[in-house]
Parts: C-alpha cells; sequence; structure tokens
C-alpha cells in the first residue's frame, strides 16, 4: 500500500456557524451546553458546537408549526418556492470551495471529491426538486355514484430530518430538497461527528430567501436530540438515515408517539456478483469502486451504506481476480484528503476507526484469511489500510454485519443459482451489483436479488432522477427521483355530489 506524507497545506477558512438555527437566527442552546467537533485527519479538536437537547428541539418545533400552519412557505405557489431553491442552490455553487473544505475537516472527505462532486451534487438535487416544485398534482376521480371527486397533494407538516455523517452534503439535500419542494417545513439533526456544512446551509438558506422557521438545524447527540425529535407529538414526520439498530429506536418512538409517518434508510451489505464472462480488469476495477473507492475516483473508503462489500466471482476467474484484486489495494494512496494525490482519506472519528480494526481482528480470529491490509495507517489521525479476506464463509460477521468501513470478504461461487442464494442470505437489501456480459442472465439475477437498487456493468451509478432505497433490513421509502417528492405529501380526497350531470 502506498502513502502519502501528511500535506494540510490548504487556508482553513474561519468556522464562522457553531450555533444551532432556529427560527432563522443562529442562537445558543437553551443550556448554554457544547461539543466539540474533531478532524478524523489529526484527531484534533476543530472547534466546538452548541449542543442542542429537547428543550432546543421544543423551540425549532414550534418555530417550524408556526411557518406551516401559518406562514408563507407551505402557501406559496411551487413555482415561488422554486425560484427560491434555485438561488440557494446558486448560493451553494458559489461557495463550493468553502463548503467542501468544511466537509474535508470534519468529515474527512477528500477535497477534490468534495468540490467535484459532493457539493454540486447537493446544488443539482436543489434543482431537480425546484423544478419539481410547480408539479405537484393531484387526480381527477372517476367515481361509481352520482359525486365528482379529486385529489389534492398537501405537504404533510413538519419533518424531523436526521442525517448520517458518511455524506453530509449530499444526505442533507436528500432529505431537505424533496421536503422544500414539497411545502414542509422541518428540524434538521445532522450527525454529532459533522454538523458544520449543515450550519453553513442553514446561513444559505436565510440569504436564498427561505422565510424564517421552515428550516431549523439542531446539533446534537441520538439519544437526546434525536430521540427528542422521534417522539415530539407536533412533528408528523421523521426521516432517518442509519443503522438498522437505530431505525428499531425511531420507529418504536413514532409509535409510542403520535404515530408519525417514518422513512428509514438503513444499513447494508450489499453483494457484487462477478460473472466467468466479466473482464477481469474491469471486474476488479468496479469491487474494488464498490467497497473502496465510495464514487468515482475519489473519497473515503467503506463509509457508505451500499458498499458492495460481499463480492462473489464464478470460480473459473476467482484466482485470477484475487491477485489482481490484492495488487491493486496495495497501490492504493492513502493520506490527507487535502494532497491531490490521495485515494483514501481517514474514517470519520475515533470510534468508527475502532469498530472498523475489531472487525477486521474478527475476521482473522474466525479463520479468514487477510489477503491485503487489516491495520492503521500511520501513528496521527484515523487511517485504516484497504482490506481484503479471502477463505471467507457465509456465517461469519465479516460477511453477515455492516462494517461501513474498507473491508471486502471475497468469496467463490459455481453456478447461477448458488450466486443468487448467497447474495440474498442477508437480512440487508440496499443494493446489489451484477457484471457480466450475458444480458439474459442479468435480467434473471436482477430480478432474483431482493435489494432496492441493481447495478449492472456499474456501481454507484445513483442519478437524481433514479429512486433510491431499500428492501427487508435495510429499510422502505425512497430518497431521490420523484417517490422522494412523495414521501413528504400526502393525499386528500374531495368529493362532491352532481345533479342531473348527463355522465358520471
Amino acid at each position: 500500500m502506498e502513502t502519502k506524507p501528511t500535506a494540510i497545506t490548504n487556508e482553513i477558512p474561519e468556522i464562522k456557524f457553531t450555533k444551532l438555527f432556529i427560527n432563522g437566527e443562529f442562537v445558543d442552546s437553551v443550556s448554554g451546553k457544547t461539543f466539540e467537533t474533531i478532524d478524523p485527519r489529526t484527531g484534533e479538536v476543530i472547534t466546538r458546537v452548541a449542543e442542542g437537547d429537547k428543550e432546543d428541539v421544543d423551540l425549532a418545533v414550534k418555530a417550524a408549526r408556526e411557518a406551516f400552519d401559518h406562514g408563507k412557505w407551505p402557501r406559496m405557489s411551487g413555482y415561488e418556492r422554486g425560484r427560491i431553491m434555485m438561488k440557494f442552490a446558486d448560493l451553494i455553487e458559489e461557495n463550493v470551495e468553502e463548503i467542501a473544505i468544511l466537509d474535508t475537516i470534519n468529515a474527512g472527505k477528500i477535497l477534490a471529491h468534495g468540490k467535484m462532486l459532493d457539493i454540486p451534487f447537493a446544488a443539482k438535487n436543489l434543482r431537480y426538486y425546484a423544478g419539481a416544485a410547480d408539479k405537484i398534482h393531484g387526480k381527477t376521480l372517476k367515481l361509481s355514484q352520482e359525486m365528482q371527486g379529486y385529489t389534492l397533494l398537501e405537504p404533510i407538516g413538519v419533518v424531523g430530518h436526521i442525517i448520517p455523517w458518511n455524506f453530509p452534503s449530499a444526505m442533507f439535500f436528500h432529505k431537505c430538497a424533496p421536503a422544500l419542494a414539497a411545502g414542509c417545513t422541518m428540524i434538521v439533526k445532522p450527525a454529532e461527528q459533522t454538523p458544520l456544512s449543515a450550519l453553513y446551509y442553514a446561513h444559505l438558506s436565510k440569504l436564498a430567501g427561505i422565510p424564517d422557521g421552515v428550516l431549523n438545524i439542531v446539533n446534537g447527540f441520538g439519544p437526546t436530540t434525536g430521540a427528542a425529535i422521534c417522539s415530539h407529538m407536533d412533528i408528523d414526520k421523521v426521516s432517518f438515515t442509519g443503522s438498522t439498530e437505530v431505525g428499531r429506536v425511531v420507529m418504536q418512538a413514532a409509535a409510542t408517539s403520535n404515530l408519525k409517518v417514518v422513512s428509514l434508510e438503513l444499513g447494508g451489505k450489499s453483494p457484487l456478483i462477478i460473472f466467468d464472462d466479466a473482464d477481469l480488469e474491469k471486474a476488479v476495477d468496479l469491487a474494488l469502486l464498490g467497497v473502496l473507492y465510495n464514487k468515482a475516483r475519489f473519497n473515503k473508503l467503506g463509509e457508505i451504506c451500499v458498499a458492495g462489500s460481499r463480492v462473489y466471482v464464478q470460480e473459473g476467474i476467482y484466482d485470477a481476480f484475487v491477485t489482481k484484486a490484492a495488487e491493486k489495494a496495495k497501490a492504493w494512496v492513502v493520506g490527507d484528503p487535502f494532497h491531490p494525490s490521495t485515494q483514501q482519506g481517514p474514517q470519520v472519528d475515533k470510534k468508527q476507526f475502532n469498530k472498523i480494526l475489531s472487525y477486521i481482528d474478527q475476521g482473522i480470529r474466525e479463520g479468514a484469511t487477510l489477503l491485503t491490509g487489516g491495520k492503521q495507517v500511520g501513528e496521527k489521525g484515523f487511517y485504516i489500510e484497504p482490506t481484503i479476506f479471502t477463505d471467507v464463509k457465509e456465517d461469519m460477521r465479516i460477511v453477515k454485519d455492516e462494517i461501513f468501513g474498507p473491508v471486502m470478504a471475497l468469496m467463490k461461487f459455481k453456478t447461477v443459482e448458488e450466486a443468487i442464494q448467497k447474495a440474498n442470505n442477508t437480512r440487508y437489501g440496499l443494493a446489489a451489483g451484477i457484471i457480466t456480459n450475458d444480458l439474459n442472465l442479468a435480467n434473471t439475477v436482477s430480478r432474483s436479488i431482493r435489494a432496492g437498487v441493481i447495478w449492472i456493468n456499474c456501481y454507484f451509478a445513483f442519478d437524481f432522477d433514479c429512486p433510491f432505497g431499500g428492501y427487508k433490513m435495510s429499510g422502505f421509502g425512497k430518497d431521490l427521483g420523484m417517490e422522494a417528492l412523495e414521501k413528504y405529501l400526502q393525499t386528500k380526497s374531495v368529493v362532491t355530489p352532481i345533479y342531473n350531470s348527463p355522465w358520471l
């Protein structure tokens, strides 16, 4: 494995926003408490941010409820909302450099990736739903009696968004963009590890003209801030992305409070199936992309829920695949995310770093063969070598559990039926990949795997118009596409009598 020296040469901007954002203003928490936010490159403190709790959530919900029940945002035309969202997107594009640096120092994201992909993706996501805001239509109903009926699509109300740390910017707008287009108001709890870009987006939303109370940011921790959102009696919906274990807690809180609507995008242990007819070079590159790159050429390793961490290779090319995969993994450049040659930055924090290393140790203890990697890189920061295991069995924890790190479990199969059975042998169902030149085979396997998205001869092929969400214990409800907009709308039927009409 190749490493580069730490090269922290970029000028770090002043951290301008560290408080809560409630009702259009940056404010201290009610308790006055703050917590440290850490730079995963070094393990050192960046700054302290306000720590929200139940009282702060109450204030944010009060502001959001007032903005929804009596404010102008839900009552604007979709065209007007769309214009403001377009302005919001303009402001993001004008500040790409600063926002990308915030995600680099706060989440360990590769700077080049943030500037080229993550932050532009956020702006484009806003534009997609801005364009949809004036195209929210109900239906005219053909009733069976002397009645006329139609449906209205109305915003669901006050929404609580709980977002993860692996894609701070992209996930912020996966949730906020369709909710804004629908006319909802909202409270966002960014991950406690990565609050900085969310607070910056709050600032930009104010400049764009989003009315006070529509978008509120409450920093804090899951057991306090997150729990207050999930159990709040005046929140109408919660949208959560995170672990399956916490997803259960979210649903329980929603059920025992006001039965609020819940959508969940949870864990994954996605299979990548590589058949004998695949081009070996392409197959290896896609497999490494699936668990190491995370997207395109730059990103943090493995910290994505759809990582193709279970790789099944047909026996005819298995040995050649193992050799080539090890060779390329060892050449990976691990280092500071500001360095232009870096392919892999640090894991997000010490807790996640230790979790990944403990899974690697578990794999070794259970008898898997460590083909490459498995150790910390350097003595400072949360860097881990790209890791590949062979001689892996289906009942091992490195195969069953979501590790959320740069760890690939590499396995062999003989028949198509065996590959399908192994791919479905998981409690998750978020994504899957298939690599083959046989169209009939691709069609058969893609229809046989129980997962929310199937990528054929590609991986991480996300698009604004392509719905994304899981099966089984990977959750329910879609992000992206028009289906995401539907999550933030509810249908109202209106029926009136008709008299002496020549037809129904």
